[in-house]
């Protein structure tokens, strides 16, 4: 029987080997046809304590290590949503597929918009 993997953000490092991780899920509500949004919080093993929060991680399910912990940290997400700290922005992951380097983006706050002529 294949293990359970789950995907969701950290929100509690402070125990030594082990975070917070909580899981969205979004579900149809059965009367109204609604999307909702429901969440719940696992306990997971973090063996380096090299997650911390809000990091998006990926969990998997394995034997009860303690009284709450039945979880463990794969790693990083790879699909992880942008914003996030672990996460790249799509357009670095398409440069790193590549094997382009970034260049940078260009600032334009110095530039300056004109109002059209007629425009009151």
């Amino acid at each position: 029987m294949s293990k359970r993997v789950l995907q969701g953000v950290v929100v509690r490092d402070a125990c030594n080997k082990t975070v917070t991780v909580r899981v969205e899920r979004r579900v149809m509500h059965p009367v109204y046809k609604k999307f909702v949004t429901h969440s719940k919080k696992y306990a997971a093993h973090d063996e380096n304590n090299s997650f911390h929060v809000g990091d998006v991680v990926r969990i998997e399910e394995s034997r009860p290590i303690s009284k709450r912990k039945c979880w463990v940290v794969l790693g990083g997400a790879t699909d992880a949503v942008p914003g996030r700290r672990s996460a790249r922005t799509a357009d670095e992951a398409v440069l790193l597929e590549a094997g382009l380097p970034d260049l940078g983006r260009e600032d334009l706050a110095g530039e300056t918009v004109e109002p059209a002529e007629g425009a009151a």
